[in-house]
């Protein structure tokens, strides 16, 4: 038979040579504590009610239904969602809003104001948003000029600027590129469906020259957008890159002047060689 177990087991003699646990207390000061990014949030406010009233302006100058089919009245409304939403999250120290939704603001601003001055102001006659009764563009003058300047130059430079500048780098993923097309596709078959299903008397069914198909056919406007896509495709995947080389303006690396990382700097470990941290 075996001896029972006493009911109180002795301390056991310490080993030598391996030293006893230390207890360990991580102090308050090592976690880092949510702050208010005042500037962030200022900017992106301004930003979001200079792109509400650009759209509101736009609406009670023009038709609305009309100016909101446009593809850089529609981006510019969801800048104003956008920026209104991470102005408040700054102010409140909250996470930021999700990379795709940002970076997919970013991108079809800059498309909106790349195909404006690349490809709609080559033709003779300026792009408008304002159509005369015949279906005519005319050019902008007094407040749609203001408006057009806005829709195109302005508002996306200030959202690529809060991107460059106040906007954490590497949050991008290439998987964003695949469901930021989704909206442009969406868009070129809304645009021809509301053709297709506009009156023969409606002046200027097409709201964009190049996807005019009574001038140009199906198949030389699906080849135009085609060429957009891949274009549009393309400068996504500039956006990913750009977005993972730049260096953190919002939060610079500590202790070292002129260099940046990427990553939040870990305040709880001694970055000496050691052990597991």
């Amino acid at each position: 038979m075996t001896a029972p177990i006493p009911r109180d087991i002795p301390d056991l003699p310490a080993i030598s040579g391996i030293p006893a646990p230390v207890t360990s207390i991580v102090p308050a000061t090592a976690v880092v504590a949510p702050t208010r990014r005042r500037l962030a949030a200022a900017f992106r406010a301004v930003v979001a009610l200079a792109a509400a009233v650009t759209v509101l302006i736009e609406m009670v100058a023009g038709s609305p239904l009309r100016v909101l089919s446009h593809f850089s009245v529609q981006c510019t409304v969801l800048v104003a969602l956008v920026f209104a939403a991470s102005s408040r999250r700054a102010w409140a120290a909250r996470r930021p809003l999700p990379p795709l939704v940002t970076g997919g603001t970013v991108l079809y601003v800059m498309v909106a104001a790349l195909v404006y001055h690349l490809v709609l102001m080559r033709d003779a006659t300026p792009f408008s948003m304002t159509m005369t009764s015949t279906g005519a563009p005319v050019t902008p003058t007094g407040w749609h000029a203001l408006t057009n300047l806005a829709f195109h130059t302005v508002i996306p430079a200030a959202v690529v600027a809060d991107w460059l500048f106040l906007t954490r780098p590497a949050a991008l993923r290439l998987g964003h590129t695949v469901v930021w097309t989704l909206y442009p596709m969406a868009f070129l078959a809304f645009t021809l469906g509301r053709a297709a299903l506009l009156t023969p008397d409606w002046p200027a069914p097409y709201l964009y020259p190049f996807l005019d198909v009574d001038r140009h056919g199906y198949k030389s406007v699906l080849g135009n957008a085609l060429l957009i896509g891949l274009a549009l495709y393309a400068l996504a995947l500039v956006l990913v890159a750009v977005d993972h080389l730049r260096p953190d303006l919002v939060r610079p690396r500590r202790g070292r002047p002129g260099r940046h990382d990427r990553r939040p700097e870990n305040r709880i470990s001694s970055p000496a060689p050691g052990g597991l941290k």
